[in-house]
């Protein structure tokens, strides 16, 4: 493990980087959603299909990407696959057909898919080394970097056409990965006492059934609130657009607000857990995202929507960090792949299954499902409090 404490230091801010650039390039993408949809002149159920390359591309690549953490470590698997996902970037507005969307995606999704694998198995091990509950602050820059993108994209929205503004996200994005991917792998990776390091393993440790089931139990934690979070940023700002009139740019206000919000909710993160525990977060945040998550798609008006959707970001916020480091503490990098499968495979399959609710029903009735399955989810930790505070 690193040496010294300014070691951790320089790891840290490393890894902060990385989620930080993911959150950025992914919001970049979802703000231009409406204009590729017009460019494509794809269906509500044309486009959730096309979306499903992303989820295919993910799901797919998370489960591989634990194998390599395991074998090459979770630094240069977190570089290979900025990289691609960087570059990736620039596919969607080459395409002018839902097929050849989903094809792009699918690559974007087998980046985007990888790269939290890998860089949230580094993180986890970095917070078995600290000792101290800092997972949400690394979702905070990912929700930073979400927001900042959403903002830039609804300020160039009316100005520059989404070829070249994706082109501009792919060029920074190589900037920040060449400056913070020298610096990661610069950096030993900090490894548990209980944890031999990587490439040490040849192959993956086997967990107990009942510890495989704790595991399969944070990870259904994370698909139920990260359904809200691919929710909001594939379908809130089409919501704010057709449903209520809102303008282009006030529309991609809605996720920059779900953003903002999930961001104050993790920045804080670290010091509700260490004075609430696990569970009470886990419950508190997924009662508030349900409340906030049938004001946003139900609200007759923009500025309701908006303050549904700020109140959804923040209920949301800690769940998810805390249901993939309990799986990673639990399983090493098998545990947050699996979590990370799950978790993901919720943010990524949800939009999908939204697109085609909104088609028999309508798109505000289909966001409510966010709503249903935050429910489901304090429901789960609420079941499973003795087993996971014995984990």
């Amino acid at each position: 493990m690193p040496g010294s404490r300014d070691d951790l230091t320089r790891l840290r801010i490393a890894l902060t980087a990385f989620f930080a650039l993911d959150g950025f390039v992914f919001a970049g993408w979802v703000v231009r959603i409406p204009a590729i949809k017009e460019q494509t002149g794809a269906s509500a159920s044309a486009l959730g299909l096309a979306l499903l390359g992303v989820s295919a591309g993910a799901v797919v690549t998370m489960t591989l990407t634990g194998r390599l953490v395991r074998r090459y470590g979770s630094h240069p698997v977190t570089v290979a696959c900025a990289v691609l996902l960087c570059l990736s970037i620039a596919l969607p507005p080459l395409t002018h057909s839902a097929l050849a969307l989903g094809a792009v995606l699918l690559v974007f999704g087998s980046a985007y898919g990888g790269i939290n694998v890998a860089f949230n198995s580094a993180a986890v091990d970095l917070v078995a080394v600290l000792r101290r509950p800092i997972m949400p602050s690394f979702h905070a820059a990912f929700s930073l970097g979400g927001m900042v993108g959403a903002g830039l994209g609804g300020l160039v929205a009316g100005s520059l056409s989404p070829t070249r503004h994706l082109f501009g996200l792919t060029l920074i994005g190589l900037l920040v990965t060449l400056v913070a991917g020298r610096a990661l792998l610069r950096c030993e990776p900090a490894v548990p006492p209980d944890r031999p390091a990587a490439g040490d393993e040849g192959s993956p440790r086997r967990l107990d059934r009942r510890t495989r089931r704790l595991v399969l139990t944070f990870g259904l934690i994370a698909l139920c609130t990260a359904y809200g979070e691919g929710a909001m940023a594939d379908w809130g700002a089409l919501h704010l657009e057709q449903d209520l009139d809102a303008s282009p740019g006030l529309a991609a206000a809605g996720y920059s607000c779900f953003a903002l919000a999930m961001t104050v909710g993790r920045l804080t993160g670290t010091t509700l857990l260490e004075r609430l525990g696990r569970t009470t977060t886990v419950v508190a945040g997924g009662t508030t995202a349900v409340a906030g998550m049938l004001l946003g798609s139900l609200a007759p008006s923009v500025w309701a929507a908006l303050f549904g959707f700020a109140v959804t970001g923040l209920g949301l916020a800690n769940i998810f960090p805390v249901a993939v480091e309990r799986a990673g503490a639990l399983g090493g990098p098998s545990g947050v792949a699996t979590a990370s499968t799950l978790g993901y495979g919720g943010m990524l399959l949800g939009p999908p299954a939204i697109g085609f609710m909104a088609d028999w029903f309508s798109l505000p009735a289909a966001l409510t499902s966010v709503a249903v399955l935050a429910a489901v989810a304090v429901l789960v930790a609420v079941a499973t409090r003795r087993a996971a505070a014995a984990g």
